[in-house]
């Protein structure tokens, strides 16, 4: 009888942690920093906002906190904004997705110089390893890849200077704005990530007067779609079995 309770006791222990490993606990940890000389009246604090991570070791809780931390992904600087910079007005975070041994996160910085101005970066996360999820490591054909992604923005540019033209007649010529598009293979390296496929993510770049003109430069690809491209026994090929 003892062999039989501690028999079904490490079956389901042992499935407790599988099923945990499949994702992690998230939880904010807020923190508003106080710059002891602001330069303004409004910039004597910022808040950050830290997603802390709960994973099966607090070893791999604190690797997937560092690559997922506004540090290595923004390369913000708390020292420098709280002393010299004074840039940052408010660091946060969304979730996208978390299952499957998946981390997909945003991570957003806010903060006022000549105009306010919001930064947006995605990675995605191996919750298994810690490590950043890069294309090369779930794709294959690059290249062919990223005809896709360039087949899809050149639709969304075509479309972007219709609307233009539409909404904004006195812009003489909307096209200079994508002067300097051109979708190439480091471009696949921002993408999210859900239960239907993934989105690469692609910054034009506008400048400030002209954001609200700026398309939204997210390529969504189905799962069906990029079964081609995905390595068999890579982390996303489950999503194409």
């Amino acid at each position: 009888m003892k062999k039989y309770i501690f028999a079904i006791f490490v079956v389901t222990l042992t499935l407790a942690v599988s099923n945990f490993a499949q994702s992690v606990v998230i939880t904010p940890k807020k923190t508003i920093y106080r710059r002891p000389k602001p330069i303004a009246s409004y910039k004597r604090t910022f808040t950050v906002i830290r997603p802390k991570v709960k994973a099966a070791t607090p070893a791999l809780s604190k690797k997937i906190e560092t690559a997922i931390s506004y540090e290595k992904v923004s390369e913000v600087d708390i020292k420098e904004e709280i002393t010299e910079i004074q840039w940052l007005e408010e660091a946060s975070y969304t979730v996208n997705y978390n299952k499957y041994g998946i981390l997909a996160i945003t991570l957003s910085v806010t903060g006022t110089g000549a105009y306010p101005s919001t930064f947006n970066k995605t990675v995605v996360i191996d919750l298994k390893t810690g490590n950043r999820i890069t294309p090369g490591m779930v794709f294959n054909n690059i290249v062919g890849l990223t005809a896709k992604g360039k087949k899809a923005q050149e639709k969304e540019v075509k479309q972007a200077i219709i609307d233009i033209k539409k909404d904004e007649p006195d812009f003489e010529d909307p096209a200079s704005l994508f002067g300097s598009t051109d979708y190439e293979g480091e471009n696949l390296n921002e993408f999210s990530v859900g239960d239907k496929g993934v989105t690469f993510i692609y910054d034009y770049g506008f400048p400030h007067v002209a954001l609200a003109l700026q398309p939204n430069g997210r390529y969504f690809f189905s799962w069906r779609e990029l079964k081609p491209f995905i390595k068999p026994a890579g982390l996303f090929g489950r999503f194409v079995r």
